[in-house]
């Protein structure tokens, strides 16, 4: 079985091969180049059998950023499996489309 963080960095080169600029979690000083992906663990769902956890499906919360409203990236990210949209809103000039994806 795969680890997490094998998991993670799966997800991550899925992500990267939508927008270059992908970020994992990062620190408030990171300069972002845009547009961009930033994507961070919130959750796990976890399926018991025995009363022991036999399936752990982490989510993730995925944000798209981009100074383009009509994002090309978006509807990249909504094929994804497991994947739905949360919300957008507009910060600064920049879009940005939230979602939540379970990998």
């Amino acid at each position: 079985m795969a680890s997490t963080v094998d998991r993670r960095l799966e997800l991550h080169d899925i992500l990267k091969s939508i927008c270059p600029n992908c970020y994992f979690s990062p620190p408030a000083n990171k300069q972002l180049k845009y547009p961009c992906i930033i994507y961070n663990r919130t959750n796990n769902l976890t399926q018991y059998g025995d009363n022991k956890p036999y399936l752990i499906t982490t989510r993730y919360s995925v944000m798209v950023i981009d100074p383009d409203p009509d994002s090309e990236i978006v509807p990249e990210i909504e094929k994804l499996p497991l994947c739905t949209f949360d919300r957008h809103y507009s910060v600064d000039n920049l879009n940005h489309d939230s979602f939540s994806i379970y990998f």
